[in-house]
């Protein structure tokens, strides 16, 4: 990476927290751009991005994808130091009561529906299924890594930039109603279950800190969330019919 690149510094807010950005390309700024603010506070963290965290993030590509047998990309500096700027904040978050989740949330009515699954299960189909099915009323809150947080005692979910190959996401947040287990089927079925019965899964979707104290409070936050959220298991096709009976069980949850 070239050392005469000149520092961007700018400021943003996610998730309801101010994060001062030091870092070194303007695509980075340009990417966070809805979430510019000029806003003060005294607990505001900062974000500094390096030469050694954007290596950092190659190396974690290049594993992932010797493990899953892809082809290893090597990105631009410029892309991972974007990766490298929301891994920083996911480490700094859940000390205020957030955690970074992977899921494609949509929400109707203005309350929210994460849907989770392993990669290329079809999150994004089922949420696009939803807007077919329910028009306007329905929209995509983000769809690939939204925050989670605890905001006086509410389980909110917010969009990020970060937001997946579709580039499906809002600058807004909504109370969490439900998270729903997405799997395969021939037939479309959805059941409430015991968050307890996917926690290995939701565990897998969370980010998880490399920071022990860090950790151990996106355990609490995870704890609480499974406390005030309706979990569901949805096996369903990629038919609009999928988005209906889903909906049907679903929305009787944002009534309440």
């Amino acid at each position: 990476m070239c050392e005469s690149v000149r520092k961007q510094l700018f400021q943003v807010k996610l998730a309801d927290e101010i994060f001062r950005i030091e870092c070194r390309y303007s695509e980075t700024k340009e990417f966070l751009s809805e979430y510019l603010t000029c806003e003060e506070s005294v607990s505001s963290y900062t974000v500094s991005v390096g030469p050694e965290d954007i290596r950092y993030e190659q190396e974690r590509s290049r594993m992932s994808a010797e493990a899953e047998g892809r082809e290893v990309i090597h990105w631009s500096d410029a892309y991972l130091e974007k990766l490298a700027v929301y891994r920083k904040i996911a480490e700094i978050l859940p000390k205020k009561g957030g955690i970074l989740y992977h899921g494609s949330v949509v929400a109707v009515d203005g309350k929210g529906h994460l849907f989770t699954a392993i990669s290329g299960t079809g999150k994004s189909t089922h949420t696009r299924l939803w807007r077919e099915y329910l028009g306007d009323r329905a929209v995509m809150i983000n769809d690939d890594k939204p925050l989670i947080c605890i905001k006086e005692g509410e389980v909110r979910v917010y969009g990020t930039p970060w937001d997946g190959k579709h580039h499906l996401s809002m600058n807004a947040s909504v109370p969490l109603v439900s998270i729903v287990d997405l799997e395969r089927g021939e037939k479309n079925h959805i059941e409430k279950v015991d968050p307890m019965s996917i926690y290995p899964l939701l565990l897998q979707q969370m980010y998880r800190p490399t920071d022990p104290d860090a950790l151990s409070c996106s355990l609490k936050i995870l704890d609480r969330i499974m406390k005030q959220v309706h979990f569901y298991r949805l096996k369903c096709n990629m038919d609009i019919e999928a988005a209906k009976v889903a909906y049907e069980i679903l929305g009787s949850e944002e009534k309440k």
